[in-house]
């Protein structure tokens, strides 16, 4: 038995009644009627009420015990009366009359907010106090799931032979997509080490050493700007990498992980399983998107074709876009539609409603000739009382813009079935894209296999070569990229040979993978599934922040700690270091 404790806040119940016991925890609430003093100890566990003897000493000296002071508390536990009865809490029917209370840490200072309370509070005043924030129960909660999950997914990964090794932290900078973070060398003046943006080469490099199975809940530190659903500077994956292993053995394997830990840890349903999968370019025409939101039944259709036979002149050599819904719209709707239209860039939002006679009535009626109205009826599967939305522009961007405006459409409508969790793989990525300059350049992981492997590279358009590569979403959200790896030196040569890379250039940035793959490198492939996002879908939290102990705000700082921080004079010339801010 502790000295402080004999049960946790949520362990005492009617069996207890009668017997002596002791509780450590914080005040979360007084209650003080005078000749009795009540008050709620809340540790990491629950509630348990506690009350004060009628004398004034004991009166006194409870009543002024500053909230969210740490106690311990010692007495005899007995039914609670009635009318007190919370059955809201664990420990409701029952209460500890003090024989002795002790207060063990006192909150000498003013709360900077209210612990537990559902009033706003400044995320950067909450990110300044977060060992208070996380006094919360909501909060509190989410690192409890958070360790459940990981525990699930480790035991998940065990079963299927997975083998959890760790890789290094300090390793060197490589062009992987994002900012290194840098650590400068004391003992090797003007070098650097970086912190790894992910495990990638090193799970490579251990499918070389004949690691069949690997896995690890991995740190990734990438120097990006902060979104609700990416935290900036460190964040989780539950990374894997297998052995002579093809695209459909990574989703054998990673799939039925994904699909146990949300079905284990939620209440909502998992819509679709397995998991449906789409290629890039059907996502891109139909949802605008390569991480599409399948809980929203819109669909995105083309009618580029059907309008450059048309009048209307400003989508005359655009790609056209267009959304059909059921219903007609007001003009309040269709006014903030286009307000949202605008803000996103789009100079207008052309639309169509379909009346009760099939007759049309909007904005871009008399641009569409009778004798093709019939025609569009049918292109789009259009019914009486059928809203057509139309976006316009060159095709990239007309499938972003699409997207967009089918996104805000479902909020709208409230078309999303918020009940269940919506996963697809999207496949098939374009293993090469034009850049701004008009030259080759690589669409996505440089070091994924081209379907077709050599002869692809050879003979297609590159811009035609689709990758093994492949994202797995839910609801709107990237949880994943993975690939099989391009393991061929001979392919990897010709590959970055398209994106106009040299022999040299890969030596001179990816070394010790590109040596290791001259000494009988296995096929491989993985995937690392974000732990964070993972989570933030599980809890149904805003931002990423809520399921991270300690994470930084927007702009990549620790309110708590004070980092980025200021260091001395000795510890920069300790690693060779002048600063030159202006």
């Amino acid at each position: 038995m502790s000295i402080y404790r004999t049960h946790t806040c949520n362990e005492i119940s009617l069996e207890d009644v009668g017997k002596k016991v002791k509780i450590a925890g914080f005040v979360q609430t007084i209650r003080d009627f005078g000749g009795l003093v009540f008050l709620d100890i809340r540790d990491m566990y629950g509630v348990t009420q506690v009350v004060t003897s009628a004398k004034e000493a004991d009166v006194d000296f409870a009543s002024h015990i500053p909230i969210e002071s740490s106690v311990s508390v010692e007495g005899i536990v007995r039914k609670r009366d009635p009318e007190t009865i919370n059955e809201k809490i664990k420990t409701g029917l029952v209460e500890i009359a003090i024989e002795q209370i002790e207060i063990l840490g006192k909150r000498t200072k003013n709360l900077p907010f209210e612990i537990n309370s559902n009033s706003a509070v400044r995320e950067d005043l909450r990110l300044q106090y977060r060992f208070l924030d996380l006094r919360n129960t909501k909060l509190k909660d989410n690192l409890v799931l958070r360790a459940n999950v990981i525990q699930f997914l480790r035991s998940q990964m065990v079963k299927q032979g997975f083998l959890e090794v760790q890789t290094p932290i300090l390793t060197s900078s490589s062009p992987e997509g994002a900012r290194d973070y840098l650590v400068p060398s004391r003992i090797h003046p003007g070098k650097f080490y970086a912190l790894p943006q992910a495990p990638q080469q090193f799970k490579q490099l251990l499918m070389v050493s004949g690691i069949d199975r690997y896995f690890q809940i991995a740190p990734c530190f990438r120097d990006e700007d902060a979104r609700a659903d990416r935290a900036p500077g460190e964040f989780y994956q539950l990374d894997m990498e297998m052995s002579y292993a093809t695209q459909e053995d990574v989703f054998s394997s990673i799939e039925p992980v994904i699909y146990n830990t949300f079905t284990n840890f939620s209440n909502k349903k998992v819509a679709t399983y397995p998991f449906p999968r789409i290629p890039y370019k059907e996502a891109m025409l139909k949802y605008g998107s390569d991480k599409p939101d399948l809980r929203n039944p819109l669909i995105i259709i083309d009618v580029t074709e059907f309008f450059q036979r048309c009048t209307f002149k400003p989508f005359h050599g655009q790609t056209v876009r267009a959304i059909k819904v059921c219903g007609h719209m007001s003009k309040g709707f269709h006014e903030k539609l286009l307000e949202f239209a605008k803000s996103i860039g789009m100079m207008g939002l052309g639309y169509l409603e379909i009346l009760e006679d099939f007759s049309y009535k909007g904005p871009i009626d008399k641009f569409i000739p009778d004798e093709m109205k019939k025609e569009l009826l049918n292109i789009a599967d259009l019914k009486a009382n059928d809203t057509i939305f139309f976006i316009a522009d060159k095709e990239a961007r007309a499938n972003d813009l699409a997207g967009q405006i089918r996104t805000e459409l479902g909020k709208r409508l409230d078309l999303i079935d918020e009940s269940m969790y919506q996963f697809c793989w999207i496949v098939d990525f374009p293993m090469y894209e034009l850049d701004d300059n008009g030259a080759i350049s690589f669409n996505h992981n440089p070091f994924s296999m081209p379907q077709g492997g050599m002869e692809a590279l050879t003979t297609m358009n590159p811009l035609d070569i689709v990758a093994y590569q492949y994202d797995i979403v839910c609801n709107g959200i990237e949880l994943s990229s993975g690939a099989v790896r391009n393991h061929d030196p001979k392919i990897m040569i010709k590959a970055f040979e398209l994106a106009g890379y040299s022999t040299a250039h890969i030596e001179e940035k990816f070394p010790a993978l590109f040596n290791a793959f001259q000494f009988g490198a296995p096929p491989h492939a993985g995937i690392a599934p974000g732990v964070d996002r993972m989570l933030m879908l599980l809890t149904q939290s805003d931002t990423i922040r809520d399921v991270i102990a300690f994470p930084m705000n927007s702009k990549a700082q620790d309110l708590m700690m004070g980092a980025p921080g200021n260091v001395t004079k000795e510890q920069l010339r300790d690693v060779h270091i002048k600063l030159d801010i202006k």
